[in-house]
């Protein structure tokens, strides 16, 4: 029974720390029709083609929640029941490809288009600023930072596949993923296949997620800054002598099986639990311990509803299971390949990603690049800049974030 309790603890605290699901839209249940019209593209899987998940974009109109919005002078974004504007993200992340990777088949595989939601404000001629979401959020957790950040740059905040009001497709999720969604939204709508200089900022899961994609080959040279906000992801370990070593040995078959099965019943468990409103409220005043006035009926809100989304609850319990084990960048190998300058703008009371994490960052940072402080020797710098808040800083003390991100963002850029 304490394990089992414990268990349930530890689900609880992933499944609220960055806020939790927010709803699928009507529109974006309906995209996910568009699915059984994939485009065939006959490639290896095996390859790893880095141009794999380019695509063909179209995005919809300004959303008429925001079209009288007047973000010079409010500092709160409007909610949206709906989501807003929508991008159409053709991949071979897919069920279909999923498959074939897993047999190591060499066939045709499937492009599909997942309906991607996102918000998008300020200047298209200033620089741009991309905001990722943390586990289980969505581009509206940024309700405090879109509009102020706008009146300076060109701001695109977007719903990770599986969150918020992006498509929820049943498939098998992890960092990948998510990374070649920021890649290709960052070339196919930021930079609209052409050139600009970009910033991305992540929080808990989305921090990993902005590290990740900002050290890509395929952005790389344009992304000039990256900021991380309690970013979530795995160190390696010092202890063990080789990669193998890292990670755990096959189990055997029959007790995989039966432990997926109680994974499985636990994780359902947990997902009905967190969906009822006092205890949503409940757990994310643990996560802002700072200034709870913040979880307020809109947040609460934009949590519960995602149990209206048949998927919700499968994706809910592939992205856990999926990210809580098996092979991932390190956070390490990620930090060694940045070449841009890194923020750490950290929420140091924080409940779930200690301080210490942002302390491991910085000393990996200087092995790996050598002190050089404010950029003296070269562009591969890193600052802290302490935020006291919890896990989601950007949300709870938005004013500390919002300077943290413009003083750094204008330095780098020299705007």
């Amino acid at each position: 029974m304490m394990i089992y309790q414990r268990t349930i603890g530890i689900l609880l605290a992933l499944a609220t720390c960055s806020s939790a699901f927010s709803p699928t839209s009507p529109a974006a249940i309906a995209a996910s029709s568009r699915n059984n019209n994939d485009d065939l593209v006959t490639m290896k899987i095996a390859t790893g083609d880095s141009t794999a998940t380019a695509a063909d974009s179209s995005t919809t109109t300004t959303p008429s929640i925001l079209q009288d919005y007047e973000y010079h002078t409010s500092s709160r974004l409007p909610y949206s029941p709906t989501g807003y504007s929508t991008w159409d993200w053709k991949t071979i992340h897919n069920p279909q490809n999923q498959q074939v990777e897993n047999s190591s088949l060499e066939t045709t595989t499937t492009k599909t288009t997942h309906s991607i939601n996102f918000i998008e404000m300020g200047d298209p001629s200033k620089p741009a600023l991309i905001l990722v979401h943390g586990f289980g959020a969505s581009s509206y957790h940024w309700r405090y930072n879109i509009p102020v950040l706008a009146r300076k740059y060109h701001v695109y905040a977007l719903d990770l596949l599986g969150f918020g009001w992006s498509d929820k497709p049943i498939m098998d999720y992890d960092a990948s993923v998510w990374r070649d969604q920021v890649v290709d939204f960052a070339n196919e709508i930021v930079m609209n296949n052409g050139e600009k200089d970009i910033a991305i900022a992540g929080n808990s899961l989305g921090g990993y997620t902005a590290m990740y994609a900002s050290s890509d080959d395929r952005i790389k040279e344009n992304v000039k800054a990256c900021i991380l906000l309690n970013a979530a992801g795995r160190f390696r370990n010092p202890e063990a002598a080789t990669d193998d070593e890292e990670e755990k040995g096959e189990p055997n078959p029959i007790i995989a099986s039966i432990s997926a099965a109680i994974q499985r019943f636990i994780i359902g468990c947990s997902f009905v639990y967190t969906k009822q409103p006092m205890r949503i409220e409940q757990v994310l005043k643990q996560v802002y311990p700072i200034n709870e006035s913040n979880v307020d009926s809109e947040l609460v809100e934009s949590i519960q509803t995602p149990a209206l989304d048949d998927s919700a609850a499968e994706v809910f319990y592939r992205v856990i299971t999926k990210n809580g084990r098996g092979p991932q960048a390190y956070v390490d190998d990620i930090l060694k390949e940045i070449e841009c300058p890194v923020l750490l703008a950290w929420g140091e009371s924080d409940p779930w990603i200690k301080s210490a994490a942002a302390d491991k960052m910085e000393l990996l940072h200087a092995e790996f690049h050598g002190e050089n402080v404010g950029g003296e020797n070269g562009s591969r710098w890193i600052r802290r800049v302490s935020i006291d808040a919890g896990h989601c800083p950007h949300d709870e003390a938005p004013e500390a974030v919002n300077d943290a991100i413009s003083q750094f963002v204008d330095e780098v850029l020299s705007v």
